[in-house]
């Protein structure tokens, strides 16, 4: 088990590490076969990682990653999404139990797969890869990827996805960007979620903004909620305008 997030051991490895940042100033990750061992895990995870990718190329699916911690409101988005019906998506979900997520997705009449990762933090390259052969590729758009709830190993693993898009919800505090850069630098649109609760939270939306464009300067940032669907259409139009970028 990994000694800093306790992470079980995947599918893919026999002993399962993860790469932090800083590394080297981790008591627990500072020897050289440790080290070795993280390589060797990431470089099988991104070559797995291609493969999807091209996978979704070859049916022209833009495949999203979602990430967040528990409860940001990932699958809610996605029923709110689904509502709409402004482009055919699947689902690939990760948790670490349960198939509750799955079944809303597919109670909204979109085809979803449930991955449960056991203690697993995060999904890999080589899970996702279990959920994409599963997935209709050619009825639909766009193939959403939501993670397990995480804001740090999953900003690590690449899953084949052409896009990353976290969330991050107003009760959690607008801290958060600060606290995780590295899965905010991972962001190509930041969504901060539960815009409805703002009366009832402190939350600076204009601070949250201003610590995610000093990690990625040209973020993209929508404010959500699934309450107003005029947020959701601003999402919709975000990720059809990647879409056309592939056309």
């Amino acid at each position: 088990m990994c000694q800093d997030c306790g992470c079980s051991i995947t599918e893919t490895e026999h002993h399962h590490h993860h790469e932090h940042q800083n590394v080297h100033d981790n008591p627990q990750l500072n020897d050289s076969k440790t080290i070795e061992v993280i390589t060797k895990i990431l470089d099988k995870n991104d070559q797995e990682a291609g493969h999807n990718r091209s996978h979704f190329d070859n049916h022209n699916v833009l495949a999203i990653n979602l990430m967040s911690s528990p409860g940001s409101g990932k699958t809610s988005l996605l029923e709110a999404i689904a509502d709409q019906e402004s482009f055919k998506f699947g689902v690939i979900e990760g948790d670490l139990e349960t198939s509750r997520d799955a079944d809303r997705i597919i109670a909204k009449g979109i085809p979803a797969y449930q991955i449960q990762t056991g203690t697993a933090c995060h999904l890999d390259a080589f899970m996702v890869h279990k959920g994409l052969h599963a997935m209709p590729l050619e009825e639909i758009d766009v193939c959403f990827i939501e993670n397990v709830g995480n804001l740090v190993c999953p900003a690590s693993y690449d899953v084949g996805s052409h896009l990353n898009v976290v969330l991050v919800s107003v009760p959690e505090g607008d801290d958060k960007i600060e606290k995780y850069p590295v899965m905010f630098r991972k962001a190509d649109l930041i969504l901060i979620t539960k815009t409805d609760l703002l009366p009832y939270f402190d939350f600076d939306v204009e601070s949250a903004k201003a610590a995610a464009r000093k990690l990625k300067p040209n973020v993209d940032i929508i404010e959500v909620s699934t309450k107003q669907s005029d947020t959701i259409k601003k999402v919709i139009n975000w990720i059809e305008f990647k879409r056309s970028l592939r056309d």
